[in-house]
């Protein structure tokens, strides 16, 4: 067996990298810089607890999006590796640690080729960078001290899966053959989510927690703060081999445990089914006789888009061999690199298949749209909803999730235990929360406000504007669970209508949920890759206008006289029920008389220049009036936002780049 050392490699810090609300995202080229990767990956080790290293259990996934032949930094000659059979790419180990290192590399290691084709080594070298970035993070975990690893089969895991097996999963000790039964106590995840993938476009990682979800602000403060002094990181050597000089190693496309020794003992790598713990735990969440009831039934249609995301690896087992949806439902459910050269968004301007599909679109198809439609983005964390020529805004999806949760979902039959949503959300779900008599709790926007409630016992439902929607089974958004969550709530209304009767649908839920508690009109504006610069300063002029609310309401009624009178404006603060932990700066709101809302933010998810998104709400309680569209009932409040803010002078910008 091979044995590997661990050195301690010089290095500079960088100036930019303060992770976002969804950790460090940049575009490739940035993360292409020697170093990049390693730095920020040996911070984050830096800011965590001995014993969440040392001996800990580490999670390291991706979602397989690109990155260039340049960013290979791993020792191991590849062009050393033979192409007379599956080239593949060994992990390093150290065995020099105490610990275990559970990895999940959702990317393909494994390339087929022809022999000494000029394909094979175009396909070798245009490895994505989760790719080596696993590798290098490998290297460097050993050296930190890990040494256990499990691989999801092919390479492919959702970061919602990955949330699940970090609570969830325990492998097997093969040198005894007793279960092992360590839990995971955090996780690299390398992804950009929703961004789109390609070489001149986003990566991204982020560090998830012992409990399954992002990383709080005080461990991210820290990571920031040792990347602006770091010095060195460890990392174990791997020397240049051919594979077949080595007495073992790794396909990840073959489920099994593989065995290396050293100085130290054994080490183990398991590679596993990738889906079957994902769809285990689904299965204990949900009916899936009676959705599969609902999609057997001539009367409904289903279409899901993955968008070309890693929601594609999941969505035939799922709703296809689990629930017995047709294959021809799926649209778009091929994992790639650079998601198909689409954007993974599931929004209505970036899924225009699924949107022409559904009937919302400008299309001459005859063809009657289906029932029920949905997207994920490029990690299925987000989702979108669709009925037949209709729209379901994420703020009411999830309103409406919390409404019909204890009847239509066998895992909070006993209850809901609270809800929760982010700022910028619609108060949709406050309504209802008021209604069933349910706490509810308010946080900035980012999944990793509601770990901490979650974790508490104080919030079973929870969701955000952004198209992320979940619940407390794991600690990050998930976007199949949405659609399974819509799927339930569809078959239980129609539980004595498949066989004869009017189908209730999509839109039939959403008109009797405005009819019991209200609509709140709500659309968001995103003005993408703005100067940065351009936009602080839009930020600082709406933060200082608040002081004045007589100036505020003199300019409002200037640009618009019939909406009501602002009274009340701040900058949101969180202070976290849990632990008291405090967040500041979380977005700009101006409050109204009547219930309405116009809210500014800069996102934390963009990767060069800033986004500013621009959320505006107004609420409606009279059920004569709850059928109106969107834009037109908004167009007063959408006037008032832009001229407030001045948005056009400050960006250049006469339109956003999307309108949701």
């Amino acid at each position: 067996m091979v044995l590997f050392n661990v050195s301690r490699v010089e290095t500079t810090p960088f100036g930019d990298q303060k992770p976002g609300t969804s950790g460090l995202r940049k575009k490739v080229k940035v993360f292409k810089q020697p170093n990049y990767l390693q730095n920020f990956v040996q911070s984050t080790f830096n800011a965590l607890t001995p014993q969440n290293v040392r001996g800990a259990t580490l999670v390291v996934s991706g979602d397989g999006r690109y990155f260039s032949k340049d960013a290979i930094q791993a020792k191991a000659d590849y062009s050393m590796l033979c192409c007379s059979q599956p080239a593949q790419v060994i992990f390093p180990y150290s065995l020099k640690g105490l610990g275990t290192l559970i990895i999940f590399i959702s990317v393909t290691l494994t390339i087929l080729c022809e022999d000494t084709s000029t394909s094979c080594w175009k396909n070798l070298l245009s490895l994505s960078f989760n790719s080596m970035a696993s590798v290098i993070i490998t290297k460097m975990a050993a050296g930190n001290g890990l040494r256990r690893v499990w691989v999801g089969q092919n390479g492919l895991l959702s970061t919602p899966a990955v949330s699940a097996v970090i609570r969830e999963r325990v492998g097997v000790d093969v040198s005894n053959r007793l279960v092992f039964g360590s839990k995971a106590t955090g996780a690299f995840i390398l992804t950009a989510s929703h961004n789109p993938g390609g070489p001149n476009e986003d990566f991204g990682i982020k560090y998830n927690m012992e409990n399954g979800g992002p990383a709080p602000e005080g461990i991210t403060d820290k990571i920031y703060e040792n990347t602006k002094t770091i010095k060195e990181y460890l990392t174990a050597d791997l020397p240049d081999v051919h594979p077949s000089s080595l007495p073992s190693y790794v396909d990840i496309t073959t489920i099994g445990v593989t065995s290396f020794s050293g100085s130290e003992g054994q080490f183990d790598v398991e590679v596993f089914d990738s889906a079957s713990d994902y769809i285990k735990l689904m299965k204990s969440i949900f009916d899936f006789e009676s959705i599969r009831k609902l999609l057997s039934s001539p009367k409904f249609t289903f279409c899901y888009d993955a968008l070309h995301g890693v929601a594609g690896a999941y969505a035939k087992r799922i709703f296809v061999e689990e629930l017995g949806a047709q294959e021809s439902s799926l649209l778009n459910c091929v994992p790639k690199e650079d998601f198909g050269g689409g954007h993974p968004d599931p929004n209505l301007t970036y899924a225009k298949e699924l949107v022409a599909r559904m009937g919302l679109g400008k299309s001459n198809s005859e063809v009657e749209p289906p029932e029920f439609g949905a997207a994920a983005d490029g990690d299925a964390d987000r989702n979108m909803v669709l009925g037949k020529r209709f729209f379901v805004t994420p703020s009411d999806s999830v309103a409406i999730i919390a409404a019909n949760a204890v009847e239509a979902i066998p895992y909070f039959s006993a209850g809901l235990k609270g809800v929760a949503r982010s700022m910028p959300t619609s108060a949709a779900l406050d309504v209802v929360a008021k209604n069933l008599n349910l706490k509810f709790f308010e946080v900035p926007t980012g999944w990793k406000f509601f770990g901490n409630l979650m974790d508490a016992g104080l919030c079973s439902v929870c969701g955000e504007e952004s198209f992320g929607t979940g619940s407390d089974h794991i600690r990050e958004k998930d976007g199949i669970w949405a659609v399974l969550a819509w799927l339930s709530i569809l078959a239980y209304k129609n539980r004595e209508n498949l066989g004869g009767g009017k189908l209730v649908t999509v839109e039939d839920i959403v008109r009797n949920h405005w009819a019991t508690y209200g609509r709140h009109y709500y659309t968001r504006y995103d003005y993408e890759n703005v100067d940065a610069g351009a936009a602080k300063e839009l930020m600082a002029c709406l933060v200082k206008l608040q002081s004045s609310l007589t100036e505020v309401n003199e300019i409002v009624s200037g640009i618009q006289s019939d909406v009501s009178k602002v009274v009340h404006a701040d900058e949101f603060e969180y202070k976290d029920p849990v632990d008291g932990s405090i967040s500041k700066h979380q977005g700009i709101r101006y409050l109204f008389e009547d219930g309405s809302r116009l809210v500014f933010r800069l996102s934390g998810t963009g990767s060069e220049g800033a986004t500013i998104r621009l959320y505006i709400e107004q609420y409606e309680k009279d059920p004569s009036k709850t059928g109106r569209d969107s834009q037109d009932a908004l167009a007063p409040l959408v006037a008032v936002a832009l001229g407030l803010s001045k948005m056009q002078e400050f960006t250049g910008r006469s339109a956003p780049t999307v309108i949701t």
